[in-house]
């Protein structure tokens, strides 16, 4: 395996990789879409911050790719609709940088206040610049919080243990959260109008893009002041800066910019009542070292071990959960594959978790088979996207946990369904390894990873001689021979074999009187 770290990844993080066996690539930022995809060839994991953009040109470009870690938390760098379409999975680790980039917050909220930077400067330029600085005291203020996720959650108590008056709006959270925690949750035009002080702490989305904009900063008290440390483009910049102007907004601190690196152009850089940082909300050694250990973790459990930590394209499964379901891995793969054989153009896919296996996780079992299923016309379909490309391919996934095991501790059982009528269904388990224990209602035992031959034939006797004769005669060695009756007059029956039987050999086994049809799956 092979990661490419962009970006300033911290050393430790690597170390992690480098123990794991991984091969370790170190690059500064690629921001052209084409170095970074030429970058990619032969890459399974790429690291970035916030320097490297990753591009649906790069990710298009980059066949071995299978993860995209992001040392942070937010993922608006990384168009994770296309990683989700190439099958890759994209990691965060939002945890690792929360008091980092709290305290950078609290920090921006200081200097405003009590006008550090301005007071720095001119002392640094030779002045006594004590006139004109008089600041305010945060005792007392009213705050407004708009996200109470880790980083907002974590600005709020620290304000309140400065004695300020917190409240809070938070888009993605349901209004009956309001009135649960220690912070009150008010509409945002409440918020804005009640507000001294307005701190950001949400992911950019398309819904949150802008969410201060113009009509929005002026329903702001006047004299009120905006803090942005969470991420670009959640402030109209513009408007900002006219707000200013006008003297409605008294002040603001901005850590993160709708374009970066900022301008060097840019107006916001010589505004008086702005307070600038590049960035830096998770700018310090311990948050760098977390962040970096903490993605490193994920990514090399993810290959290894199929445990999902900080994916934000996975549904997540813990080690012990992974643990738990991995022995069912090569079973869901080889269900897959099998069921693509038996029917090549599937329309819908019905699942059932009998037994005991309604004690599995079923997310990344389902997944699995699903990308097995759709993985014969495809090479590039993963856990991932699978119920992307399933539905985009007008199959129909359901899902039953619970059920009678049919003597089974757990079974598993597949309904698909094809045109024109078309219905296979296979029940299998675990007993010595992955095994199909019945296929179309028949009891018949045989290992679906294995090469195999599937035969309908009259139920007679001799059977199993002619046909062992023939295929011997072929030269194809026999590992397996599972007959079942259908009841019917008619017999099923797998044969193992040691390798792929090509249909050439199988020509003359067809004519074996009562043999009624034979194929190599």
């Amino acid at each position: 395996m092979k990661v490419l770290a962009c970006d300033g990844i911290h050393d430790d993080g690597l170390a992690l990789f480098r123990e794991a066996g991984w091969d370790v690539e170190i690059s500064d930022p690629i921001k052209d879409p084409a170095k970074l995809a030429q970058a990619l060839q032969g890459v399974d994991a790429l690291l970035v911050r916030s320097a490297t953009q990753v591009s649906a040109e790069a990710i298009a470009n980059a066949p071995q790719l299978k993860v995209i870690g992001r040392a942070g938390a937010g993922v608006d760098t990384i168009d994770v609709d296309a990683a989700t379409a190439k099958g890759i999975a994209v990691m965060n680790a939002p945890d690792g940088n929360t008091l980092a980039a709290a305290e950078h917050a609290i920090s921006l909220l200081f200097a405003l206040a009590r006008h550090i930077p301005r007071a720095d400067a001119g002392m640094k330029a030779g002045e006594w610049p004590k006139a004109g600085l008089t600041g305010f005291e945060l005792e007392g203020k009213k705050l407004g919080v708009i996200g109470l996720g880790r980083i907002g959650s974590t600005v709020a108590r620290k304000a309140q243990g400065i004695g300020m008056d917190v409240a809070a709006y938070d888009p993605f959270l349901p209004a009956s959260a309001a009135g649960k925690g220690s912070v009150p949750l008010k509409p945002l035009d409440e918020l804005l109008a009640k507000a001294d002080i307005v701190t950001l702490h949400i992911p950019r989305t398309k819904d949150t893009t802008n969410l201060l904009s113009e009509q929005n900063l002026r329903a702001m008290k006047k004299g009120a002041y905006v803090i942005n440390a969470a991420r670009g483009g959640l402030v109209d910049e513009e408007a900002l800066l006219r707000l200013l102007d006008e003297g409605h907004l008294a002040g603001a601190a901005l850590d993160t910019f709708a374009t970066e690196p900022l301008q060097a152009d840019s107006p916001l850089r010589g505004h008086p009542k702005l307070i600038l940082t590049p960035h830096l909300g998770a700018s310090t050694s311990e948050a760098q070292q977390a962040v970096s250990t903490i993605l490193a973790r994920q990514i090399v459990d993810f290959i290894d071990t199929g445990a999902v930590a900080g994916c934000v394209n996975l549904p997540p499964l813990t080690a012990e959960a992974a643990r738990e379901v991995g022995p069912w891995m090569p079973l869901m793969s080889a269900l897959g594959k099998l069921a693509a054989r038996l029917v090549p153009a599937p329309t819908r896919l019905h699942i059932t978790y009998a037994g005991r296996a309604e004690s599995l996780d079923p997310r990344p079992l389902t997944r699995l088979l699903v990308a097995s299923l759709l993985g014969s016309a495809s090479s590039r379909v993963t856990p991932v996207n699978a119920l992307q490309e399933a539905a985009a391919r007008g199959l129909v996934v359901a899902e039953t946990v619970g059920g009678d095991g049919d003597g089974f501790d757990r079974l598993l059982k597949l309904r698909v369904e094809g045109e024109q009528g078309a219905a296979r269904e296979i029940e299998a388990t675990l007993h010595r390894g992955p095994r199909v224990v019945r296929l179309d209602g028949v009891e018949i035992e045989f290992d679906p990873q294995a090469h195999l031959l599937l035969m309908r034939n009259e139920d007679r006797p001799g059977m199993i001689g002619l046909v062992g004769s023939h295929l011997g005669a072929a030269g194809v060695n026999i590992a397996n021979f599972s007959l079942g009756a259908k009841g019917d007059g008619e017999a099923l029956a797998a044969i193992t074999v040691d390798r792929a039987v090509p249909e050439s050999q199988l020509v003359a086994v067809r004519g074996i009187p009562g043999v009624l049809s034979i194929e190599s799956l």
